[in-house]
């Protein structure tokens, strides 16, 4: 299977660069997986979508202010880093230019701290010791910006657009886009018609978001993520799998969370792990009966990801369509159910 497969032509202005005032106004594409029609509408309406008994799964990361800048102590040349993971020890981070530094380079960020680089692996991932007096978070918060992807140029008034409105683990590296659409009514007329919302965590890091630099898909290897299932959260979602009734994943953070689990332990349970679980087609879905997802870069694995969930043909259809009608692309961007 070739990565070229997943390729398709975006015109520029079709990415968003600016979120929307109100979060639910985004438009929806409805993919019926078993007929192959698209209907057109928009977000706050995907509650007529649902059934009393559905359980909506939400990622609840939070995004850290993880982009920050620095120079080096020795020749004072600038230097960008990207927060991806803490490891407790060090952090694991994305380094620009990346040849500027070598293992033994320190970096100094304002005065607030500085950073020793430990290793220097591919593409730009360097472990990074920081020595700070303090509290780590609090000096990000101070220094810190908002990782928007690099296809996004336009600033971010409201860094909280940046955030879904239930996030509340801090420890991400980007927003689980999906999740973005809603806002607090809208998830309170769900609750009302009887849909059940559990939440898992899954700290959004470099294997999400990596390019694909392998020309075919079997080789390419996902970076671990960490994760967390709550045994509550287990409870409810195996009621639901006995019961028959539909567990919809938002955005596929959630949908790579319940998948590792399931395939894993041949059930929900509690967990607190990493996963490095890469979807695409052939992959068996086994948790998940329906996705909410936003539209994705070209050649990447999250476009994988939706086409193992349908098909690859049908996926390129359906963004034919979003493309002919004018959507939104991208993280600001609109959104799809497939059903």
């Amino acid at each position: 299977m070739k990565v070229e497969d997943f390729d398709y032509h975006l015109p520029e202005e079709l990415i968003a660069q600016t979120p929307l005032p109100d979060r639910t106004a985004s438009r929806l594409l409805v993919v019926d997986r078993k007929t192959g029609a698209l209907a057109d509408t928009y977000f706050h309406k995907i509650i007529d979508y649902f059934v009393p008994g559905d359980v909506l799964v939400l990622n609840d990361t939070k995004v850290l202010p993880a982009r920050i800048y620095g120079t080096k102590i020795d020749t004072g040349a600038n230097i960008e880093v990207l927060l991806l993971k803490d490891r407790g020890t060090h952090w694991e981070a994305l380094v620009r230019p990346a040849r500027r530094v070598k293992r033994g380079t320190v970096l100094d960020f304002r005065g607030l701290f500085r950073g020793e680089v430990l290793a220097k692996e591919e593409e730009g991932l360097c472990r990074i010791r920081f020595h700070y007096v303090g509290i780590f978070l609090s000096l990000l918060e101070k220094l810190g910006e908002m990782p928007l992807p690099p296809y996004i140029h336009e600033s971010l008034r409201d860094q909280d657009r940046y955030q879904t409105v239930y996030a509340r683990e801090l420890g991400s590296a980007a927003a689980p886009t999906a999740g973005l659409h809603f806002d607090e009514a809208l998830l309170a007329k769900i609750q009302t018609k009887g849909i059940t919302i559990v939440y898992v965590t899954l700290h959004i890091g470099l294997g999400t978001f990596r390019s694909v630099s392998v020309e075919n898909v079997e080789e390419h290897r996902m970076h671990s993520e960490h994760y967390t299932l709550s045994e509550t959260a287990a409870l409810v979602l195996n009621q639901a799998k006995q019961e028959g009734r539909r567990i919809i994943a938002v955005g596929t953070t959630s949908a790579r969370t319940l998948e590792a689990v399931y395939h894993k332990y041949g059930k929900f349970r509690e967990a607190n792990e990493e996963t490095s679980i890469f979807i695409y087609p052939g992959h068996e879905f086994r948790a998940v009966d329906a996705l909410i997802t936003n539209f994705h870069l070209p050649k990447s694995t999250l476009v994988m990801l939706v086409s193992a969930f349908y098909t690859r043909e049908g996926i390129l259809a359906a963004y034919r369509h979003a493309i002919e009608k004018k959507y939104r692309f991208f993280s600001f961007g609109d959104a799809m159910f497939l059903k």
